[in-house]
């Protein structure tokens, strides 16, 4: 079973996910063009950091009631809860909103986020929606498809199972990066080779960087600098 250390969560939070998303290119190229979110969302806090956590999974509606006796919700509800708390942590719940008109009610706001940081969830990435923004728990991340005053009928409709959400799928135990950029999945087998391809690239976009803010840039500096670094590889 994968295990998030201490020192891999330190070394993938110290980039933010597009760079992770150019290392990924570099140790896993087929997952160039997928694993990622391409849709749109918002970033809550866009001042917080980079994160990383263990995916845990679910679904939701909001638009109706649920088609069950109420305490067939409680016991889903009830049922969730402790799938979050039993799972790995730092976690990062992935949910989609399965209804025809997403993001109709809120399933985050002031109470979730804490119930969900006290279970060791650090952030949530959702194409539903987001509410009581100023009362958010602290340090709690949100990347939500819009912003609602109400959560109308919303409850949990599963849990555990794959999601996509803005165009990513995620299964339950998958390791994700986001940032306000928006979140990618990084292969359990590639993490540890993470903080070294960064580096590279890093390395690589400096030279070209600090090249064209020097007065006297053109497109022959250039040229150069790419023909240089094609003979060192």
């Amino acid at each position: 079973m994968f295990e998030l250390t201490d020192n891999l969560k330190s070394e993938l939070e110290s980039f933010d996910t597009p760079t992770v998303c150019n290392a990924l290119e570099v140790v896993a190229p087929k997952r160039r063009g997928y694993g990622y979110t391409f849709e749109p969302l918002l970033c809550i806090r866009p001042e917080l950091k980079s994160l990383v956590g263990i995916a845990r999974t679910a679904r939701i509606r909001s638009a109706l009631p649920p088609d069950w006796a109420v305490s067939e919700t409680r016991r889903i509800s009830q049922a969730y809860y402790r799938y979050i708390d039993a799972g790995p942590k730092p976690s990062v719940i992935v949910i989609q909103d399965v209804d025809p008109q997403r993001a109709f009610g809120s399933f985050w706001g002031e109470v979730n986020s804490s119930i969900h940081w006290g279970l060791g969830c650090r952030a949530v990435v959702t194409d539903g929606s987001v509410r009581d923004l100023p009362d958010l728990a602290p340090g709690f991340q949100v990347l939500a498809s819009r912003i609602v005053p109400s959560h109308a009928f919303v409850h949990v409709v599963d849990f555990g199972e794959d999601v996509t959400v803005a165009g990513m799928t995620v299964h339950d135990g998958d390791l994700l990066h986001l940032d306000r950029h928006g979140a990618v999945v990084i292969p359990h087998d590639v993490a540890s080779e993470i903080r070294t391809a960064a580096l590279g690239i890093q390395a690589r976009e400096r030279k070209i960087i600090e090249a064209a803010r020097r007065p006297g840039f053109s497109a022959e500096s250039l040229r150069k600098i790419e023909s240089m670094e094609a003979e060192s590889h």
